[in-house]
């Protein structure tokens, strides 16, 4: 087992309650919730609740796939916390998101997820979540 991590960030134009938002709603995790080669809107499912499950099938026309996680703490417009069940990380993956608003038309979001199986499934997660951040970013844009 290793310790790896990633942290990604992105500035948002977009004020810090509808990008924390963003994260919580399915219609809107559909649309960005995806790296470059999964064409296809997600299948999302979600409680949004600390306790609840969310399940996210990243699609294309070849292949799909599922992650899943726990949510872990939310507290809401500033933070994100949740397990990370996907076929390239560890079983106790975490991801936590942090949401800092600049001004009122802008947010910072902060991304660091923690325990991948290789640095080859690290890399391809960072690959993932920085495409994942610039298409929330095109999604409220």
């Amino acid at each position: 087992m290793t310790e790896l991590e990633l942290t990604v960030s992105r500035r948002i134009a977009a004020p810090r309650k509808e990008v924390f938002n963003a994260w919580l709603a399915p219609a809107t995790l559909a649309k960005f919730m995806r790296p470059p080669e999964m064409v296809l809107p997600a299948r999302v499912e979600n409680d949004p609740v600390k306790g609840g499950r969310f399940s996210i099938v990243m699609r294309s026309a070849e292949k799909e796939i599922p992650h899943s996680g726990t949510y872990l703490a939310i507290d809401p417009h500033a933070h994100l916390s949740f397990t990370w069940e996907s076929p390239f990380s560890l079983d106790d993956s975490v991801v936590t998101i942090d949401f800092v608003e600049v001004d009122a038309a802008t947010t910072d979001v902060t991304l660091r997820h923690v325990k991948f199986r290789s640095e080859e499934a690290r890399s391809g997660h960072e690959r993932g979540w920085s495409a994942i951040l610039a298409n929330l970013g095109s999604t409220l844009g």
